[in-house]
Formats: C-alpha cells, sequence, structure tokens
C-alpha cells in the first residue's frame, strides 16, 4: 500500500508544475465543451466555498467534486438537496445519497442525481422574411444526469472513489432548410456516459489533507457537424483547520481553510480558496474567491447544523447577471 501511495505522490509531483505552468502562460481555452450544466455547483456549502472542497468533507455531495470523500461517511445513510436558482431563470436541482452498509468494511455507495430546467424557449427557422427568420413552436430543453459511486478507504489516510454516469441533454426540435420549399426535421438530444474518480490522502500533519479529482471523463459528441467533449476538468486541493496551528479558547471552534487548483478543457485555469468557520458545531459562515473569472469571483455563505440536519445557503454576486442562491439540505443517520 505504501508503493501505491508514492506512486500517486510522484504522479501529483509531476502534474503540479504542468497545472503552474499553464497558468502563467495564460492558455485561452473556449468554447471546446458542451453540456456545461455539468460544471455548475448546486451544493450551497460547496458554492459559499467558491468550489475548493476537493479535499473538504462534503458527505454524499462528494459525489459533485471528489468521490473518494465519501470514505469518511460514518453514518449509515447520508441525503442531500440541492436548488440552485442560476443566471437567466434556470434552475438546477440535485439530489445524492450514500449508503455505508457495515462502518466502511466493503466500502461506502453512493447515487447522485442532477436536473435542470431552462424554461420556455421560443424556436425560430430560416426564413425569406424581411427579419430573416420565421417563428416554430415552444421550445422546452432540459439536461439530466444520474450517477453510481463507490469510495473505500484503503488505508487509515487514503481513499479513493468513482462514479458511473448517465448523462441526457435535449435542446429540443429544430428545422433544416434542404431547399426553398422542403426541411428535414432533427431531433437534438444526446445520452453519453461519463465518469468520475479521485483520491483523498491524510497526511498525518494536524488535519492536513490532500485531494485530486477528475470529474466528466466521456468521448468526443456531436449534435450535427461539429464535435465536442464534456467539460472535462482536473482538480487538486489541500485543506486544513487552522486552528489546529495556533490554541483558541472559548468554545469548541473550527477553521478550515481550503485552496484548489483547476484545469479545464474549456476555459483558463484558476485557483479556488475557500475558508469555513464553525463554533460549536453549531453555526458556520462561509467565504470564497475566484480567480479568472469575470462576474462570480467573491462568495458567501452560513450553515446550521443541529440534531443530524443541515441547512446551508450561499450567496453568489454575479455582476450583470444579479446574483444566484442556492440551499441545501443533509440529513445523515
Amino acid at each position: 500500500m505504501k508503493k501505491i501511495i508514492n506512486i500517486i505522490l510522484v504522479i501529483c509531483t509531476c502534474i503540479l508544475p504542468g497545472i503552474e505552468k499553464s497558468i502563467a502562460q495564460e492558455n485561452e481555452k473556449l468554447a471546446q465543451t458542451g453540456m456545461q450544466f455539468l460544471s455548475v455547483e448546486s451544493d450551497a456549502r460547496a458554492a459559499a466555498l467558491a468550489g475548493a472542497v476537493t479535499s473538504a468533507n462534503m458527505g454524499s455531495s462528494s459525489l459533485f467534486f471528489n468521490p473518494a470523500g465519501m470514505a469518511n461517511i460514518t453514518q449509515f445513510v447520508d441525503l442531500s438537496f440541492s436548488q440552485n436558482q442560476w443566471i437567466a431563470d434556470i434552475n438546477y436541482n440535485t439530489f445524492s445519497m450514500a449508503v455505508n452498509p457495515a462502518g466502511g468494511r466493503f466500502g461506502v455507495f453512493g447515487l447522485s442525481i442532477q436536473s435542470v430546467d431552462y424554461g420556455d424557449v421560443q424556436g425560430t427557422i430560416v426564413s425569406n422574411e424581411q427579419i430573416g427568420y420565421t417563428d416554430t413552436e415552444i421550445l422546452n430543453p432540459s439536461a439530466f444526469a444520474a450517477g453510481l459511486g463507490y469510495a473505500r478507504s484503503l488505508t487509515d489516510r487514503f481513499s479513493v472513489g468513482g462514479q458511473v454516469k448517465w448523462v441526457r441533454q435535449n435542446l429540443g426540435e429544430s428545422f433544416i432548410p434542404v431547399t426553398d420549399s422542403t426541411k428535414t426535421k432533427v431531433e437534438n438530444e444526446l445520452t453519453p456516459i461519463a465518469f468520475d474518480f479521485g483520491t483523498l490522502y491524510k497526511t498525518g500533519f494536524k488535519s492536513l489533507v490532500f485531494g485530486m479529482s477528475v470529474r466528466n471523463f466521456s468521448q468526443e459528441l456531436k449534435f450535427e457537424e461539429e464535435g465536442f467533449q464534456l467539460p472535462l476538468v482536473f482538480a487538486m486541493g489541500i485543506s486544513m483547520n487552522l486552528f489546529d496551528l495556533v490554541k483558541v479558547g472559548g468554545p469548541e471552534q473550527s477553521l478550515y481553510f481550503s485552496i484548489d487548483a483547476t484545469h479545464y478543457r474549456s476555459h483558463p485555469e484558476q485557483l479556488l480558496f475557500g475558508l469555513d468557520y464553525k463554533i460549536m458545531n453549531l453555526l458556520s459562515l462561509r467565504g470564497g474567491y475566484v480567480t479568472n473569472n469575470d462576474e462570480n469571483d467573491i462568495t458567501f455563505g452560513i450553515g446550521v447544523s443541529q440534531f443530524g440536519f443541515d441547512f446551508d445557503y450561499s450567496y453568489t454576486p454575479f455582476g450583470v447577471f444579479d446574483s444566484v442562491k442556492r440551499i441545501t439540505a443533509r440529513f445523515s443517520i
């Protein structure tokens, strides 16, 4: 097992300089992926921490960030429900469940569901009208993803996890002119399979944890002529309770600081910073910052925990799009 861990660490050592080099070059990557709904965070706690949760303890919600995080679950069942009021009146809803049937001896099994409601969109077709198009029917585009995940602690420090997802995006029907008098109807729907996997390593130094994840790995897709891939992202992160380094009097408190470095297929690399202050295992105050984001670089949030139930709320100023609000409810037994 030590040999496996050493191999992982060597790989990380080789990859980190590449990420740093990419950031330094400011490599512009635009419009290289589709199904971007898979990149939108709906979990309120994760959003409040600017998404810097690759190494954080997220319960069943780890399926959306780093499946290996499920291995930290000690309860029999962990559930989460999230609702995200995204820009342009787009609504995201997510659900996750993790089951730990034998105290971790056989690992932890998980289920994730994500659905998107884009609302109504007016369809059009090219025509000889003065404005150049004619209205067709009202379209109701939608997106959905369902995944099955598994995580297990291989040692008391090292955990691995993965997830396979069935993804569906339906953009409605479109009519393509063949001649001046004829047209053909096309169903714009794709159902690819995608994979997520990740690792977690507890360093043994205080509460310092290191994590890696790869999300949305898939084959190339095509609606009509242009091929594209899902929004593949590679993330590496560290997190630690800063109060492990200094003695703090008064009631029980924690101050977790997390940093993620992310490498995307479709846009420049980013650094994510999150800060989570919790007092008496009851109230959490959170904040985060994202580099290389034009509209939504600062995030805020709050959380309340009691009797195995957690309620999280996040608020993200979004520039010209006003703001994005997310809520998440968690329950574990």
